[in-house]
């Protein structure tokens, strides 16, 4: 059975200008409060955009005792994955497009003390990389392509979704598995019913009057969508 809903606002919607005081938006109590916050790092390379490193994630981790989930959409997460984790990092995230050694990298960001998340993009097929992800924590099901902010949900990934769901209730995989792309008060609902677990959301957080609201709004409707 799946998870209860966990929400991860991706500061990538945010005002990059005062990230500590949008973290703290989304940092109160209840269903208000984020359960992660996500930091999409971009490399410039691997995607064409270019965001923070990990000089502003470890100013953020002094800043907030939200749980980081830091996506990295960079070249060489091989090498420069663990420090994220070693930063103190809950999750990281690396893309198995971009990982050389995916099994080995899961081990050293555990050793690291972080989660190991592995990202597959919309036009990755899950099924190739079920043994790679026996060594993993989280699987991040791109809903758009990775790089921009503000795209529209790709529903066709969902069939991923329920392939990882099926794989974690049956005892093959144990993983959380999260979406990251267009997930909004509407799409919310077809990714909860699919079996996602957490659910990243940037401008539907960020682009809201009340951040926090936007979060127990959101955590709301993928409790109800997963109830019926």
């Amino acid at each position: 059975m799946a998870h209860e809903p966990l929400i991860a606002p991706s500061i990538l919607s945010a005002d990059f200008a005062d990230l500590g005081t949008e973290i703290d938006a989304v940092a109160g109590s209840g269903d208000a409060r984020a359960d992660w916050v996500h930091v999409d790092v971009m490399d410039g390379h691997f995607v064409p955009n270019l965001t923070i490193g990990l000089p502003v994630v470890e100013s953020l981790l002094r800043r907030t005792d939200v749980p980081l989930d830091c996506h990295l959409m960079i070249e060489d997460p091989d090498r420069w994955a663990p420090g994220y984790a070693e930063a103190g990092a809950y999750n990281v995230t690396v893309h198995v497009e971009a990982a050389r050694d995916p099994v080995m990298l899961a081990k050293n960001l555990r050793a690291a003390g972080a989660k190991a998340g592995l990202a597959i993009k919309p036009n990755t097929p899950l099924d190739d990389y079920v043994e790679t992800l026996k060594h993993y924590d989280t699987l991040l099901v791109m809903s758009v392509e990775p790089g921009f902010g503000g795209q529209s949900f790709i529903p066709e990934v969902l069939d991923k979704v329920r392939t990882a769901r099926r794989l974690v209730d049956t005892g093959h995989l144990r993983l959380l598995v999260e979406i990251d792309g267009g997930i909004n008060s509407d799409t919310i609902e077809q990714a909860a019913e699919a079996g996602v677990d957490c659910f990243v959301a940037g401008s539907a957080v960020y682009g809201a009057d009340d951040p926090a609201r936007a979060v127990a709004a959101l955590r709301e409707r993928a409790r109800a969508a997963r109830s019926q």
